[in-house]
């Protein structure tokens, strides 16, 4: 089997916004270049005494992804160019052009496994399957996580935020909302809190499987969890499945455009007093976020950053 490679130029840092914005489109994996200089976790994690010159870092950054080519990729690419040109609006993110070429077979969904190893929130550890919990780490709240082709390792800052959210709000009682799940990592956290039951929403069919290869990893019953696969945005059926007034506390760590749509409809779905943890917001666009959650008539609670990324908490009156 022969793949069709696409590399797209952007900047150093646009690097993780344009990535969520691919995987948003359905883009399974992505490879990285650029300049960027080492940090010093990274030189102490590559055991050499002496590092060579780095090249001159100009800022520029490649984003490669495949597709097979024997498949349709047009409706893809088309929210690719579409997620980029609405990034554009907001976010300076370079050329964004794309080139196209071929390449040989191989494993890409599986290639990026050698790259995710175990790592902690906190007192929290999140863990690949393949890797073995250390006697030292029996005592703490132990995620297991295999993302696959699902978006969502918890590595990403924007990850972290939330689930810090969650550990102050999580109860035995707590109905949760999760919109954009993903690997389903934040409703297995909030359940593995003590949560008592969690519903997920994406637009991706991978991320049904994969939420259900994860809490079998985590031996979380699947009635536990319920999986639907739609727009909570604007598809009645989902809106109807999810339920009205149900839900303690909701997620939605996904892009800011998205959020400001999202939230004035998202208040139908929560009890009076719920929670509303709202990330995938970059910096610049906390602004917007802010004021679509005091539109919908909600009490922002909290603002809390990691890096360039912002975690907007708020609660409805």
């Amino acid at each position: 089997m022969r793949w069709n490679k696409y590399r797209l130029k952007t900047l150093e840092g646009a690097e993780d916004i344009v990535i969520a914005t691919l995987a948003e489109a359905g883009v399974e994996g992505v490879e990285i270049e650029d300049k960027a200089p080492l940090s010093e976790q990274d030189k102490a994690q590559m055991f050499v005494d002496i590092m060579p010159d780095a090249p001159y870092d100009d800022g520029i950054a490649y984003l490669t992804f495949y597709l097979d080519e024997d498949e349709d990729n047009g409706p893809l690419l088309e929210r690719v160019r579409e997620g980029l040109d609405e990034l554009r609006q907001f976010s300076d993110i370079g050329e964004c052009t794309i080139e196209k070429s071929q390449t040989e077979d191989k494993d890409w969904i599986n290639n990026w496994k050698k790259y995710f190893h175990q790592f902690y929130v906190d007192d929290i550890l999140i863990t690949p399957s393949w890797e073995p919990v250390k006697e030292e780490d029996e005592g703490r709240l132990i995620i297991h996580i295999d993302p696959g082709t699902a978006f969502g390792t918890g590595l990403h800052e924007t990850t972290q935020l939330v689930i810090r959210e969650l550990k102050k709000y999580v109860t035995k009682d707590t109905e949760l909302l999760d919109v954009g799940t993903g690997s389903g990592i934040l409703s297995i956290a909030a359940l593995k809190m003590g949560a008592k039951h969690a519903a997920g929403t994406d637009l991706d069919p991978n991320a049904v499987s994969a939420c259900h290869e994860n809490l079998a990893a985590n031996g979380i019953p699947e009635d536990r969890m319920k999986v639907l696969l739609g727009n909570i945005i604007d598809d009645p059926a989902i809106q109807k499945e999810a339920g009205w007034n149900e839900y303690d506390v909701v997620t939605a760590n996904i892009l800011a455009p998205v959020l400001v749509q999202l939230t004035p409809g998202i208040g139908q779905h929560m009890k009076h007093g719920a929670v509303y943890i709202t990330s995938g917001i970059i910096d610049n666009k906390e602004k917007d976020v802010r004021e679509a959650v005091a539109k919908a008539g909600m009490e922002l609670v909290s603002v809390t950053h990691q890096g360039e990324w912002v975690c907007v908490t708020a609660r409805k009156v």
